[in-house]
């Protein structure tokens, strides 16, 4: 039974497709499951490491070298919080035909905490999915420009005047998401996240290991334990909450976690080999990103600029740096596309169940006559998919500010979907009483993660309105 079929259009869920947004997997059930603990690691740190990291050294800049490694530390066991409670999610009790599996994150929502939260937590799941084009539009930009000044800093001199907006380069990516996403669905273009996945790898291992050469060659570890001082204690209250929301942006990978558990084979059950998957993916992932976020403030302390290879603290090799920049730009491209497929095929399986008739909205038309290739345009998809490619490209060009932007990222979907979901799942799968210590226990760590949380987020929007009028 497809969740996409019981519910109207006005809040609609994703199907078992939405999950290749993160991690190009598919909970088919005919399919064999073969996974093991070795192939769901493998893609959950392909789904984790991305653009999220190159934020990671400014963050570290705001609270120092004391609360900036332990509150990464304490977004991994959030983290890892959340993933061993999704994984005594993946089976419903069913009475009459025994245990049900949970492919997905939305099924898993829907059978265990019903429609209403099913339809709260679609609706979240696509908030997501947006958020994460318009920051992926917004770092593109940003990586294009920086290889054209790292270009002109190496042709004309470090303190040479290169000055370049970013606007046109968003909509140069803009056009190229327009072209790209006439591909009709994900299953077409799987090749494009395995190339997406290897440049988010390259590009941040290029970038932990530039900021290792420059502690090097400073010869001494720059940053204070109080972090970057600011003009009065306000202003520090803010940026650290941005950094709390660029933080919350890099660690999550519960949206994707009960996919992979999906593919493992059994025995030995699924549940206790994601526990030990979960474990090793959080203790990977926390290492890389304190690795990036510690070397990059170490590099330039309170110099650290808001994107550890845009921010122009590395000028030489300015090919790696060019390099690093194009990985990013290819990894986004790809990126882009993996996140709003899904988005892409709701709407357009809302538009095929309303008008069944209409050759607008089914018939696709070959261009191989025209262009002597086998592509087909389908003139719906057409529109559809320009029109969503243009607003988040002027939501992008309104708001270009990388580390605030990804503060709001960061927090406006972290709370529910990495908290709230999982600690309800958990206490009504296990039949919990409200007034039991475990029961209480949870709900407690649920209400500090919001206030958190909320704190991110707020911080984040006033981030965004003040260097809106900066």
């Amino acid at each position: 039974m497809r969740v996409d079929e019981e519910v109207d259009f006005q809040m609609p869920f994703l199907d078992s497709n939405y999950a290749s947004a993160s991690s190009s997997l598919s909970s088919t059930p005919s399919l064999n499951r073969t996974g093991n603990e070795w192939t769901a690691l493998a893609h959950i740190i392909t789904a984790v490491i991305g653009s999220g990291v190159l934020s990671l050294g400014w963050s570290m800049a705001q609270l120092g070298w004391i609360a900036g490694p332990l509150t990464m530390l304490l977004f991994a066991c959030v983290t890892l919080t959340s993933a061993f409670l999704l994984s005594n999610c993946y089976k419903s009790p069913d009475p009459e035909t025994g245990p049900d599996k949970n492919g997905c994150y939305l099924d898993a929502v829907q059978k265990i905490l019903g429609k209403r939260n099913a339809r709260l937590c679609g609706i979240v799941v696509r908030i997501n999915f947006i958020k994460v084009a318009i920051v992926y539009t917004i770092t593109s930009a940003i990586s294009i420009r920086a290889i054209q000044k790292s270009n002109c800093y190496h042709d004309q001199g470090h303190k040479a005047t290169c000055g370049y907006g970013s606007t046109r380069y968003m909509v140069i990516f803009g056009l190229i998401q327009v072209i790209v996403s006439q591909t009709p669905d994900f299953q077409n273009m799987k090749w494009l996240s395995v190339v997406a996945e290897v440049m988010s790898f390259t590009y941040s291992i290029i970038g932990s290991a530039l900021g290792l050469a420059k502690v090097i060659e400073n010869g001494e570890i720059k940053g204070s334990i109080r972090g970057l001082p600011s003009s009065t204690a306000a202003e520090k209250v803010w940026l650290v909450a941005q950094a709390l929301g660029n933080i919350a942006f890099a660690f999550p990978f519960s949206l994707i976690f009960l996919e992979v558990q999906d593919s493992l084979k059994a025995p030995p059950p699924e549940k206790i080999t994601m526990k030990k998957v979960s474990i090793m993916a959080v203790c990977v992932t926390t290492f890389f990103n304190l690795s990036c976020g510690g070397f990059g403030y170490a590099a330039f302390g309170n110099s650290t600029p808001g994107n550890l290879l845009t921010g122009f603290g590395f000028y030489e090799p300015y090919w790696l740096v060019d390099f690093a920049n194009a990985c990013v730009v290819l990894h986004l491209v790809g990126g882009y596309q993996i996140f709003s497929q899904p988005l892409f095929a709701d709407i357009e399986r809302w538009f095929a169940r309303k008008f069944p008739e209409s050759k607008f909205v089914h018939k696709n038309r070959s261009l191989k006559p025209l262009l002597k290739l086998p592509l087909r345009l389908n003139f719906m998809r057409l529109i559809l998919r320009t029109a969503y490619v243009a607003l988040i490209t002027g939501i992008a060009v309104l708001f270009p500010y990388f580390n605030q932007v990804v503060g709001v990222s960061g927090a406006i979907t972290f709370w529910p979907i990495v908290v709230y979901f999982p600690v309800e799942m958990y206490l009504t799968q296990k039949k919990i009483d409200s007034w039991k210590s475990k029961a209480i226990v949870l709900r407690v760590y649920t209400m500090v993660c919001l206030i958190v949380i909320l704190y991110a987020f707020v911080g984040s929007i006033r981030g965004v309105i003040v260097a809106m009028f900066r």
